[in-house]
């Protein structure tokens, strides 16, 4: 068999041995055979070379899930484009760093699907752009140079944003070859075929959907049933009307379970369910239980990060296995613990090596040299240990990132957005584990007693970040616990106010 260079190539292949199967289900319900598909890439193809788009170009997809962005992202691999897929729920100001440090010539918003993509298209005077596949909006930009192509894999397929621990926007390159990588190693590991329907809610502007969802059922053959967002209603759905394989995140099996108890139901009642996963956030032991009992499945873990092409690990486990490891590391990919950065034996920081790993963070070298090793390692700033049967187990983060219904919240973005208020001296922000997910809590000093309250606090921060960013709860402190250097103790936050977080109230 040819090797694959371009991730659209993975498509070509069923285009040609099954063109009349189904590819995907668009969020109207409308079936999407191969052929069909690649009618619409090759349109997207030619609008995009209409604007000026060629190599090393980059391209901004401004979108909720629809066929159109996995037609926007195949356009821009048969281009030698490169695809910035971002979430339309991000705010105005975070899609403008975003731009700004992308440089893409142009940019697309899935407008029929979203009014967040919509609002963002009227921002920025886009025109309309009629299609096959969905009634767009389109802009040109100031772009950036264009990146040198590169004939192999090693090309850049995408760049995917994540603020990082400054705040600032980084860009992480990921190529055909990683992308490409990782969907192999997702459809073995949930042994896809083109007899598979995916139930496909998590977002295609992030790692886990993108690579370890869509791009997975599109190396199988298999279908996918795309979702706008997530609902637990239309989930269970889904899973009623013949869904096989569901990759999600706790919360979204957390909320399903919730709507399923609400009406009368004590299991998922899923004729075809055959493989369940969870990713992008710690499993408790007591809620991995009653997730399997619902399901009637094991409950297979993984882990990843946007740097990592998503899969580092995963379980095969069977159900009733106590197992609340990550799993074993991926065929093809190697973790070693560096015990130096952890603070008792057998404990160390996470690397990994191997082809799923970034090309780097687009226009920082400095941040780049940071993270990968000259050995081509990559540094995760999580806390592991690898137990003796070589399952990789995650007991803690050396960073602050907090994980939130399977998107990244970096503190220092929340913080920034609260100390913009004039009444906060300073702000505090971190995780704590909620039932299958994260929440994310904030301390903040003020200038005076009375000067704003917790709800308006809530309400200046919420109009700076996406949903997923706000905090759950905000509370008003006198002091935040400091260090003699005055740096805060965000490691005492937990204990230092248990009382105003027991109680709910302020200080």
């Amino acid at each position: 068999m040819t090797r694959l260079l371009r991730i659209h190539q993975m498509m070509d292949v069923h285009v040609a041995s099954r063109p009349e199967a189904v590819a995907m289900v668009d969020t109207d319900g409308r079936a999407v055979i191969w052929r069909e598909l690649a009618d619409h890439v090759d349109e997207a193809a030619e609008v995009l070379r209409a604007q000026g788009v060629g190599p090393g170009d980059r391209v901004l997809i401004v979108a909720e899930n629809c066929v159109a962005v996995a037609v926007l992202v195949m356009a821009c691999s048969r281009l030698d484009a490169w695809a910035v897929p971002v979430n339309a729920r991000l705010t105005e100001a975070e899609i403008t760093r975003v731009t700004a440090h992308a440089g893409p010539k142009v940019a697309i918003y899935t407008s029929h699907v979203s009014a967040e993509a919509t609002a963002h298209a009227d921002a920025a005077g886009a025109r309309s752009c009629a299609t096959g596949y969905g009634a767009l909006r389109l802009a040109s930009c100031v772009p950036g140079a264009a990146e040198v192509p590169e004939p192999g894999a090693d090309q850049v397929a995408v760049i995917l944003y994540t603020t990082g621990t400054t705040g600032a926007p980084k860009g992480v390159m990921l190529t055909h070859g990683n992308l490409i990588f990782a969907a192999k190693a997702s459809r073995d590991l949930r042994a896809l075929t083109p007899d598979d329907l995916l139930y496909g809610a998590l977002p295609l502007t992030h790692v886990f959907g993108l690579a370890s969802m869509m791009l997975a059922a599109m190396c199988a053959g298999s279908t996918v049933a795309l979702a706008v967002r997530f609902s637990a209603a239309a989930m269970f759905d889904a899973l009623r009307q013949g869904a096989s394989v569901v990759p999600a995140v706790p919360r979204m099996h957390a909320l399903l379970m919730d709507h399923a108890a609400r009406h009368g139901y004590e299991s998922a009642d899923a004729p075809r369910l055959r493989y369940v996963s969870s990713g992008a956030a710690p499993l408790d032991p007591a809620w991995k239980r009653k997730a399997e009992a619902f399901y009637g499945l094991p409950l297979q873990n993984g882990y990843g990060m946007t740097e990592t092409t998503a899969g580092v690990s995963g379980t095969r486990n069977a159900l009733g296995d106590p197992d609340t490891s990550v799993g074993l590391p991926l065929p093809g990919v190697a973790v070693r613990i560096d015990e130096s950065v952890g603070a008792e034996p057998g404990v160390g920081e996470v690397l990994t090596g191997g082809p799923h790993i970034m090309k780097g963070y687009f226009g920082n070298a400095e941040a780049t040299a940071r993270v990968l090793t000259p050995d081509g390692f990559m540094r995760t700033g999580d806390l592991g240990r690898i137990d003796d049967a070589g399952r990789l187990h995650i007991v803690g983060r050396t960073k602050e990132l907090i994980i939130r219904g399977g998107f990244n919240v970096y503190p220092p973005e929340v913080e920034m957005a609260l100390n913009d208020h004039p009444a906060v001296v300073q702000s505090a922000v971190i995780g704590r584990p909620a039932e299958g997910d994260e929440e994310v809590l904030a301390f903040c000093e003020i200038s005076e007693p009375g000067a704003v309250t917790e709800a308006d606090l809530a309400a200046f921060a919420g109009a700076r970040l996406a949903g997923y960013k706000r905090p759950s709860r905000v509370f008003i402190v006198e002091a935040l616990p400091t260090a003699p250097t005055g740096k805060i103790l965000k490691q005492a936050l937990l204990d230092h106010f248990s009382h105003l977080i027991a109680t709910g109230s302020n200080a």
